[in-house]
């Protein structure tokens, strides 16, 4: 196909005698390439990215999931920040949320959903939004996905960071908290400056109780029995994206990048 340029050049060759017909063929192809520009621009500009974020506890989705925020400027949404908002803002919704908690009860699936199909109505989240840490149950995927078929909407992608359960308990039971200022170290990867004090206020780093082998082990039978499921339920519906997470933590990211932009 022949540029503008070009058939500009053919145009005055052969129609001197007539500038004002050579402007406007000029002006329509110029128009033409123009917007032809502006619609692919306009397309990547408005292009959804609405992603689940699934893992083991410890696997470094959270970690991801915000650069991926970042990246793309869409909001990194999890229940527990729901549950928060809705509760301090005094919703109807935060309201029944807080009769659950109150009791020590965990909030229903069909309420924590509406938290979350409430929260992706937001502006923020008409280019995408990233769900981090829900859904964790399959009732919980299938009343999402049947609230977003009823708005005509569908999740794009759901990427799941894949860490051996050793490597996690390896991860988490070398993690190390100051308890004082809230400042967070790793024995291995992130290490105080002087053993077991904390490098911000000079308090003393202890292992929490979340993160001891033992307590992590729980954690993860808990999440192969009710959460890993929903890799073979993503996976079904053909929007799984599977990375190694293993890799260094910016290699992952960049995995990621890929996949979804491929």
């Amino acid at each position: 196909m022949y540029s503008w340029r070009y058939l500009e050049y053919r145009y005055l060759h052969l129609y001197t005698s007539d500038k004002l017909y050579i402007f406007k063929i000029k002006q329509i192809l110029y128009n033409r390439e123009s917007n032809k520009g502006m619609s692919s621009e306009s397309e990547e500009e408005n292009k959804e990215m609405k992603i689940i974020m699934l893992g083991a506890p410890g696997a470094g989705k959270g970690t991801q999931a915000k650069k991926i925020s970042d990246k793309y400027e869409i909001p990194h949404i999890s229940t527990g920040d729901i549950f928060r908002a809705n509760i301090k803002n005094g919703t109807e919704l935060g309201k029944k949320a807080k009769t659950y908690m109150d009791q020590g009860l965990l909030v229903p699936d069909e309420l924590t959903c509406d938290l979350v199909v409430d929260r992706i109505s937001e502006e923020d989240c008409k280019n995408g939004f990233i769900l981090d840490g829900f859904p964790r149950t399959i009732p919980q995927a299938e009343c999402l996905t049947k609230a977003l078929n009823e708005r005509n909407e569908k999740m794009d992608y759901a990427v799941n960071v894949d860490v051996p359960d050793e490597n996690i308990i390896s991860r988490m039971s070398g993690r190390r908290a100051c308890l004082n200022c809230g400042a967070t170290y790793h024995i291995v990867n992130i290490p105080t400056k002087k053993p077991g004090i904390c490098d911000r206020c000079g308090e003393p780093v202890v292992l929490r109780d979340d993160d001891k082998p033992e307590t992590v082990k729980k954690r993860l039978d808990v999440y192969h029995a009710q959460t890993k499921p929903l890799i073979d339920y993503y996976g079904d519906q053909g929007i799984l994206k599977t990375v190694d997470g293993t890799l260094p933590m910016e290699t992952v990211f960049d995995e990621i990048v890929k996949m979804i932009e491929a």
